[in-house]
């Protein structure tokens, strides 16, 4: 008899839709499956048709991003009845609401318990001081009544401020499916880089974590370049600059067309977890640059396989040295870029990983960075 994994999300959209899609599907086959979810704007109205007929969904009414103690209730409610319900032998959390939430429900449980982060909220640069210094607290507080739940850290940087919360945490770096990639891609020709003309894109929410300011100040420091967000979000109005062009939400093939068609993929983010739009970009050789926060720079080794910038000069810097027919550089760095996807980044190698903590092999306990 399978053993059965309830995954809880509430931020059921953009990156961590796609961490969720790939898991789940390369897992059903051996665990049932039920996940209890959120609705946000990013959330596709088809998202079922992303995964497996044997999936089964639950939707958690009172889910809400933001933090709102009567609608928190109500959901808490709803998550004990959920497992109540389902009687899963493995909970698993996705994001600080679910994480939070999700652990308070299962207390006392004996249930075998994974919260991955994707980002911890007491990161967030939108928020002062004090509320991040509340979110850190609400995190240290529900790791100590849970203990048993393992953290899972998606990069390198983030499994370091687990283990400042609970002991008990493993790193488990995203991974992107390159032969479900290569297929998707397949009847795309390759971008020949066009050194004095580059077209410029990011990928995801428009909303403070992306930094929409800074990217508009690099597209108004090239007035005569083509920048292209692909998404949408409620800070859209921050991108003024009159050589910008927002997409709007897009399919999955449409997302992964416009990326082909550039030559530059930037990632301006304030904080991260491991985005999969990096990653996927990487793969596809796109000329990364991205800012020096968690997540980013666990990636992107600078002026290797890919650049960091940490202010508006840097990135002018960086942009403009490309311009001057670096073509033998920035040839040897994508090449590199795509290689580390290849060896460090691949879904096959995270599912398999997995399965393993969900079958309670203890090596990967033990050894608990388990890159």
């Amino acid at each position: 008899m399978k053993k059965k994994i309830l995954h809880i999300v509430e931020s059921f959209g953009s990156g961590v839709f796609s961490f969720l899609v790939d898991l789940v599907n390369g897992t059903c086959k051996d665990f049932d499956i039920v996940i209890a979810y959120g609705v946000r704007e990013e959330t596709l109205p088809n998202f079922k048709d992303y995964f497996s007929d044997e999936v089964k969904f639950i939707k958690v009414e009172n889910f809400t991003r933001s933090i709102k103690p009567s609608k928190d209730l109500k959901a808490l409610k709803e998550i004990k009845n959920i497992i109540k319900e389902e009687k899963p032998d493995i909970v698993h959390l996705h994001s600080s609401k679910a994480g939070i939430l999700g652990r308070l429900a299962v207390n006392g449980n004996k249930i075998k318990m994974f919260y991955n982060p994707h980002g911890f909220s007491f990161l967030k640069q939108d928020d002062s001081k004090l509320k991040r210094t509340i979110y850190w607290l609400i995190e240290k507080f529900t790791a100590i009544i849970n203990k048993k739940c393992t953290i899972i850290g998606c990069s390198n940087g983030e499994y370091e401020e687990a283990k400042k919360l609970n002991k008990n945490s493993i790193c488990i770096n995203n991974g992107i499916d390159i032969e479900k990639l290569d297929e998707e891609t397949a009847r795309f020709e390759e971008k020949i880089i066009d050194y004095n003309n580059l077209k410029i894109c990011t990928v995801g929410r428009i909303g403070y974590q992306k930094n929409p300011d800074m990217f508009n100040k690099i597209a108004e420091a090239f007035p005569n370049l083509q920048f292209t967000w692909i998404g949408d979000g409620d800070l859209r109005d921050k991108l003024t600059s009159p050589n910008i062009t927002i997409t709007g939400w897009k399919t999955r093939e449409e997302v992964l067309k416009i990326l082909n068609e550039h030559d530059v993929f930037i990632l301006p983010s304030l904080w991260e977890g491991l985005p999969i739009s990096l990653l996927e970009a990487m793969y596809l050789k796109k000329i990364c640059i991205v800012s020096d926060c968690i997540g980013n720079r666990d990636v992107i080794r600078d002026k290797e396989n890919g650049f960091i910038a940490n202010n508006i000069y840097e990135y002018q810097k960086i942009i403009k040295e490309n311009i001057k027919n670096q073509k033998q550089n920035i040839k040897k760095i994508i090449n590199i870029s795509k290689v580390d996807i290849i060896e460090k980044y691949t879904l096959n190698d995270l599912i398999l990983k997995y399965k393993n903590i969900y079958k309670g092999f203890k090596d990967y306990f033990k050894e608990k960075s388990i890159v």
